[in-house]
């Protein structure tokens, strides 16, 4: 039976990487909390396991007295001296307990208490060995499903993808392989919990480490990740050394490392583009692949408007306003798309704004009727400015004669 006890201990260590010192103690102090109830009128109970041979050993502490009228806490002189000759009466002395008092000293609850403590070594394990990798990848595989989240096999322990990190419409079936982000290491009082992401910009971030040298090495540097997951990712990168090409390192030959990180992305569009310091060619990389012509900053509210052609506009702005939001996260600017043409009739709506009574409405109104300046309004005639949308007689009259004022 001892020598079974250290053959378990030995395979944990070897299994678990849990301190062989750490589960003897655990064993100890189990035996002697299971121990109480049958031996509580032992005072200072303690158990001990011989290291090299597994022997397990009680000891209680007695009172050393003259006469004694307690046997379970008291030891006569003489018997007391035959175990440390220095003792006195009134002295504490360290009584080993005979084996056959064990008796049947609650064995189940022995055994869950070891459990326990070896669980919790195990767990303290585990925390050390992940607690400084959070914003790490791991590889796992899946082994069961509990309540929409995915728990992963890493090994030695496990780990939770939750639903809410899941990317939608990513499905897997138990032992696939996925990569996943690590987002945290709770120690708390359950079994260390890693949990992952398959949603966090960093694993595209860690996805091009993988894939890229140059990326891993520092050559190149991956300036900012904006991602919607599971339907396109925007990536901004720049070389730290002169001629080489940020983004042709990070296609790779016909496109292979590209390939290699979409492919664990579950097809995810990457957009791969170059940075730049310069805030409007930034801007105007990030559209790709939509061509821009110009690029106005307004650095006091943080905008940037940009003005593309008229066939380029849905390219610009993309499916549901994807392409352009995804542009916005990534170079940090709230972004408007306008046309040549929207542009030239937003400059006209606000050069109609400036004539007395005329608003921002009804400038747009006029604009999209096709009176785009104060000349062409001051020529036109009643009857036409009547077609004007909300636009009266009296209303009518009275814009033609502000506008041959103004002109």
């Amino acid at each position: 039976m001892n020598s079974e006890l250290l053959t378990v201990i030995d395979n944990l260590e070897r299994e678990k990487g849990i301190d062989k010192e750490v589960l003897i103690l655990a064993v100890e102090a189990a035996l002697a909390s299971a121990s109480r109830k049958q031996l509580g009128h032992y005072s200072g109970l303690t158990f001990s396991v011989n290291r090299e041979t597994g022997e397990i050993r009680a000891f209680a502490v007695k009172l050393v007295t003259e006469e004694v009228s307690d046997p379970s806490k008291e030891i006569g002189m003489d018997e007391a001296r035959e175990i440390n000759s220095d003792l006195n009466v009134g002295d504490e002395c360290h009584v080993e307990i005979p084996p056959k008092s064990f008796g049947r000293i609650a064995a189940q609850t022995a055994r869950q208490v070891v459990i326990q403590k070896i669980r919790e070594a195990e767990r303290e394990v585990i925390y050390k060995e992940f607690e400084g990798k959070q914003g790490d990848t791991v590889n796992g595989t899946v082994r069961r499903f509990e309540q929409g989240n995915v728990i992963l096999d890493l090994g030695k322990t496990e780990a939770v993808l939750p639903s809410r990190e899941r990317v939608p419409g990513e499905e897997f079936q138990i032992g696939f392989r996925l990569r996943g982000y690590i987002l945290e290491v709770n120690k708390g009082d359950t079994p260390a919990q890693i949990v992952v992401s398959r949603t966090h910009p960093g694993l595209v971030r860690k996805l091009f480490e993988l894939e890229v040298p140059e990326v891993y090495e520092g050559t190149i540097e991956i300036k900012a990740v904006a991602r919607e997951p599971g339907e396109r990712t925007k990536v901004a990168v720049d070389s730290l050394v002169e001629n080489v090409d940020p983004v042709g390192a990070c296609v790779g030959m016909r496109g292979s490392r590209i390939k290699n990180i979409v492919r664990e992305l579950r097809e995810e569009k990457v957009d791969i583009v170059p940075w730049d310091k310069d805030a409007p060619a930034f801007i105007t990389n990030a559209l790709s692949p939509a061509k821009v012509l110009a690029v106005k900053i307004n650095e006091k509210d943080n905008t940037a408007d940009v003005t593309v052609g008229d066939d380029q506009l849905s390219l610009a702005i993309g499916k549901k306003g994807q392409n352009v939001r995804l542009a916005a996260r990534l170079t940090g600017w709230k972004i408007n798309v306008r046309t040549g043409a929207q542009l030239r009739a937003g400059e006209s709506a606000k050069e109609l704004q400036n004539l007395p009574g005329v608003g921002m409405k009804l400038a747009w109104d006029l604009v999209q009727a096709g009176f785009n300046s104060v000349p062409g309004l001051a020529s036109a005639d009643v009857e036409s400015l009547m077609g004007v949308p909300g636009v009266g007689k009296k209303t009518a009259e009275k814009l033609l004669k502000v506008a041959k004022e103004a002109e």
